[in-house]
């Protein structure tokens, strides 16, 4: 994918830290946004660990080349910013939307406040993944779409999941990913006529810094490294029928059986399905 140039928002941590690492590997030019410059100015904000200078470290042995941008995705004009900085480059050929600070202060005094019914949700939860995500999926899908329209080519994937479907213990958490799976039909719809796709991606169960501080939470038999879904998003950009999937949720386990990826300790994750969430 030398030839291949990327953004992936909130890439500091997490699932967009492996999906920026993943496409590195691939040999692309990865732009990444994050919030958190260091993992000092991390700590210091309350913050998880991983910022902008650990990703740069590790990047600094894969073939790609990385071009970091520090942003804060819930300000339109930082978002707008790293938007012309690379339309100045006149090239985009995929957008990961990722920035996702939802499942920040998931224990609050002790208190793991996620599975709260929605009367007792602290506000901040919406704020941050409708008022910031949401918003910056949109805002940044926005900006870079007529890069992409002018070299008819290009891949908008929004990071969703099975919540968007079914109830996943957080109401503010389904009405944001069913709105990141509209969102990407809708954009398909537009963007046809472009050749550029757009699609929502379904990760499993990520070992993230969040999920693994709060391991005792979930089950891990089955979950995915943050870098699986990246080697995902590579082999959908290969995909010589990437338009027919366009529009479409894709569960990216099922994917990585289509295109024979393995996660990076040779698991293959076994995709969700609706059986995983729809409780007799």
């Amino acid at each position: 994918m030398k030839d291949v140039v990327a953004l992936v928002t909130g890439a500091s941590r997490g699932v967009g830290r492996g999906i920026a690492l993943s496409l590195l590997a691939e040999g692309a030019t990865v732009h990444v946004t994050g919030r958190s410059r260091s993992d000092a100015e991390a700590s210091l904000g309350g913050k998880r660990a991983g910022s902008l200078e650990g990703l740069a470290l590790e990047a600094a042995a894969l073939p790609g080349r990385l071009v970091v941008h520090h942003c804060d995705h819930s300000n339109d004009a930082e978002t707008e910013r790293v938007a012309e900085e690379i339309r100045a480059a006149n090239s985009l050929d995929i957008l990961v939307n990722n920035a996702w600070p939802g499942y920040e202060n998931m224990v609050e005094d002790g208190d793991f406040t996620w599975p709260r019914p929605f009367w007792e949700q602290p506000v901040w939860r919406w704020d941050a993944m409708i008022g910031t995500a949401l918003r910056a999926a949109f805002m940044m899908s926005r900006a870079v779409a007529p890069t992409m329209i002018s070299t008819q080519r290009g891949l908008i994937v929004n990071i969703s999941f099975w919540a968007a479907q079914f109830y996943d213990g957080n109401a503010i958490y389904g009405m944001a990913k069913a709105a990141a799976d509209k969102m990407a039909a809708d954009f398909a719809h537009e963007l046809r006529p472009h050749k550029v796709a757009a699609v929502a991606l379904y990760p499993g169960l990520v070992r993230t810094e969040a999920v693994m501080q709060n391991a005792e939470y979930f089950d891990l038999s089955n979950s995915e490294s943050p870098r699986f879904i990246g080697h995902v998003i590579a082999g959908l950009w290969r995909d010589p029928a990437l338009m027919s999937k366009s529009g479409r949720v894709l569960v990216a386990a099922e994917l990585a059986r289509e295109y024979d990826i393995a996660d990076v300790d040779g698991y293959r994750p076994v995709p969700l399905s609706p059986a995983d969430f729809v409780k007799s």
